[in-house]
């Protein structure tokens, strides 16, 4: 294991570092992590199963999807023969962990500066003083946790790759290729949300995507769901019109989300004498910039609503009629099954994983990445059909429960780590 760690040293400060050679067998063994069978459940009257520790490490705990993510398998988890703890390589949102209770459960690694930090020893530290049976890191900013893990004796590593960074779209830097590849060889176990980044990392990694598993993220369908009753109290108090067709989109203000790209095509539309209201939920360094544009646009006079961040999507979901997602990638969007599981018709970029969610015109339609005529022609029709709008949302809704369920992702958790941990030797070949 030192000499894997010497291995990345080398290659963190050489570009030119040659391919390291990777054993067939020791990259990604194919388990059974699929989400529609039974569960593989711990039974608590078992006193001689440890509590499985798992320690989950990403680069910075704060508002994010990601971040969400491992909040609900934690919840999910909970009380069923695990015990969890989160390393952040670089801090985290006090708000964030005080809100979900993660307070006395988070370590950290490194410093909140975005610069270079070598973290093996910092994340082997932490890992031996923890003792967690499993370390499951998440995309680049936390892939150092891998060789940690195996530095510091731990007996389960696992690494998931959960979307893109804008730096991504053209192709990764030749480094961290290799890097990628000797630590996916390093795992137990890689998988990522879609098909699309499985794909995607395969490429990049120089390996089969048989390779690379896929657990696919999941939504509370009982939180979100479509709740007619409350539709017309949510646009009241956000100051919305009973006529006006609200046009909403949950996202960071950040360029890959492409704010500007809906907000010209409601310019469109307002030419065009459609009523339509945009609500955009979300604050990030873009929101000054989205603001500015708005202000100096006549057509979008008061037909904007900057709600920021929010904790009560549920509810901003159901003041809405459409839901636009115009990110220039995706990996697989939360907020994009959110406003499915609200019952809403979604117009989406044909990017990333968003074609695995939608079935494009049946639940929703998607569209070229930058193309305003053709969002702003497609939010015209939904805005002048009720009856396809309220058809659309109800396939939308379906398609979410029957194929993205939170229950369902879970599932798909728990087989994972269960499974690893019985063939480590953690638990009995009888347990669950």
């Amino acid at each position: 294991m030192r000499k894997l760690a010497d291995t990345l040293r080398q290659m963190a400060l050489e570009d030119s570092a040659e391919l390291p050679r990777v054993s067939t067998v020791s990259v990604v063994d194919r388990l059974d992590v699929g989400t529609t069978g039974n569960a593989i459940t711990h039974t608590s009257n078992q006193p001689s199963q440890p509590r499985l520790r798992v320690l989950h490490v990403i680069d910075r705990l704060g508002v994010g999807g990601t971040e969400h993510g491992i909040v609900k398998v934690i919840q999910g988890l909970s009380g069923d023969g695990f015990e969890h703890h989160i390393c952040t390589v670089r801090g985290f949102d006090e708000n964030f962990a005080r809100t979900h209770g993660l307070e006395n459960q988070t370590f950290v690694a490194g410093r909140p500066n975005s610069g270079f930090q070598f973290l093996l020893g910092g994340l082997a530290r932490i890992m031996r003083a923890f003792q967690p049976h499993i370390v499951h890191s998440r995309n680049w900013g936390a892939i150092e946790a891998v060789p940690a893990a195996r530095l510091a004796g731990v007996p389960v590593a696992i690494h998931s790759e959960h979307g893109y960074e804008v730096d991504m779209l053209a192709g990764l830097p030749r480094r961290r290729r290799i890097i990628r590849r000797a630590v996916y060889a390093a795992a137990d176990f890689v998988f990522t949300v879609t098909e699309e980044l499985r794909t995607y990392h395969a490429r990049q990694a120089w390996l089969s995507p048989e390779r690379i598993g896929v657990l696919r993220n999941g939504v509370d369908t009982s939180r979100f769901a479509p709740r007619p009753g409350e539709r017309q109290e949510n646009r009241r108090r956000l100051g919305l019109a009973g006529n006006e067709i609200v046009v909403g989109t949950v996202a960071r203000m950040v360029s890959i989300k492409d704010h500007a790209t809906l907000l010209q095509a409601a310019e469109i539309l307002a030419g065009r004498g459609v009523p339509v209201h945009l609500l955009l939920v979300g604050s990030g360094p873009e929101l000054s910039r989205h603001q500015e544009f708005v202000a100096a646009s006549p057509r979008l006079s008061g037909r904007v609503t900057f709600v920021g961040s929010a904790t009560d999507v549920p509810a901003l979901l159901n003041a809405m009629d459409v839901f636009v997602l115009p990110s220039l990638s995706e990996g697989m969007s939360n907020t994009l099954l959110e406003a499915m599981a609200s019952g809403l018709p979604v117009v989406a970029t044909r990017v990333g994983g968003n074609p695995e969610l939608i079935e494009d015109e049946r639940s929703g339609w998607l569209f070229k990445p930058g193309d305003v005529a053709d969002l702003a022609a497609r939010l015209e029709r939904l805005a002048m059909d009720s009856d396809l709008r309220h058809l659309m949302g109800q396939d939308a809704r379906r398609r979410v429960v029957q194929h993205f369920s939170l229950e369902g992702m879970i599932n798909g958790y728990r087989n994972l780590y269960l499974n690893l941990a019985r063939k480590r030797g953690i638990l009995t070949s009888q347990h669950g």
